[in-house]
């Protein structure tokens, strides 16, 4: 295999500028960039990975933390976030937060002492004045940290509203709905707040149920929907989260209730396992692919020293099937 001698030789150019090219550490014109580049490949020459984050004064790694790596959800976040990442020629750390809160703070640290270049969080095991003053890249998912780190999320409020409308078309109008932790606001909070806006100015009836906010797993999903399912007997509608949605269709498949035309429910978040159930889940669909890309972007750019966007709020949109 070449080296970087080589490569500069073939180029006719020096060792310092076949560095900048292949880096994309200073100036170099493009042509003579894109000549550089083709000579790599012919000859087969690879930078030192090491050698050229230790230039760059990096460890080309970055870390994210989110609360269950099993929920299907984030599963599907963490694919396409560490696609994005590796694209941009970094490595991805992960942890989950359930059980073990100490792992968010765990990767706090390895920030300060740059062990990690960067941080994208979308747990909720800290309190968010632990990451206040760190003046180090942080990317919040859903999670607002502070007027300094720039927060993504979905546009929660418009989802709330989109699953309300299709409830009350549906003719509800004795619904419930579950949650996750409603004393601390976040972004995703917002779609509870206008869901239970729009249907009580129509005149529906909502009850809100608080799940816990450190509690993801199936079996406590179960219960909840097993609980809850015995003690509001006269609803017509549910809208929560798809794995708590899913639960329900099974519940009232047990007792006989058929869905739709008894029971009518709206999920929320569109993961794909939604589109494997008869009838298949109507659901409100979070683009994952795209909230993983602006994530990772907005790293590169506080890395590469740009401003970015404080606040970036993707789109929602309606998932069909037939449980409404």
């Amino acid at each position: 295999m070449a080296n970087i001698r080589e490569v500069a030789r073939r180029a006719g150019v020096g060792v310092g500028t076949v560095s900048r090219a292949l880096n994309g550490s200073g100036y170099v014109a493009e042509e003579t960039k894109e000549r550089i580049q083709a000579i790599a490949r012919e000859l087969d020459y690879n930078p030192n990975e090491l050698a050229r984050n230790l230039f760059r004064n990096r460890t080309g790694i970055v870390g994210v933390v989110v609360p269950d790596m099993e929920n299907p959800f984030f599963s599907k976040l963490l694919k396409y976030m560490e696609i994005e990442l590796y694209k941009n020629s970094y490595k991805a750390l992960i942890c989950n937060t359930i059980e073990i809160s100490s792992r968010e703070q765990d990767f706090i640290d390895m920030l300060k002492a740059n062990v990690v270049d960067g941080i994208i969080t979308g747990a909720h095991s800290l309190q968010d004045d632990a990451y206040h003053n760190l003046n180090k890249p942080v990317v919040a998912m859903d999670r607002n940290l502070g007027s300094d780190i720039p927060v993504i999320h979905s546009d929660h409020k418009a989802g709330g509203r989109m699953a309300a409308e299709l409830l009350l078309e549906a003719g509800c109008r004795n619904v419930l709905q579950f949650g996750g932790s409603f004393r601390v606001h976040t972004p995703s909070n917002d779609r509870h707040m206008e869901f239970c806006r729009v249907m009580e100015e129509n005149g529906a009836a909502v009850n809100t149920i608080e799940l816990a906010w450190n509690m993801m797993g199936y079996d406590y999903y179960r219960n909840v929907m097993n609980q809850y399912m015995d003690i509001y007997r006269n609803i017509d509608g549910v809208f929560t989260t798809d794995i708590v949605a899913l639960y329900c269709m099974d519940m009232a498949k047990q007792r006989n209730i058929p869905v739709p035309e008894k029971l009518h429910i709206v999920g929320y978040d569109a993961i794909d396992v939604t589109r494997l159930f008869t009838p298949n889940l109507t659901s409100i669909a979070q683009n994952i692919p795209l909230l993983a890309k602006t994530c990772v972007d907005t790293m590169m750019d506080l890395l590469d020293g740009k401003k970015v966007e404080m606040e970036q709020i993707l789109d929602v949109s309606v998932q069909r099937g037939g449980t409404v």
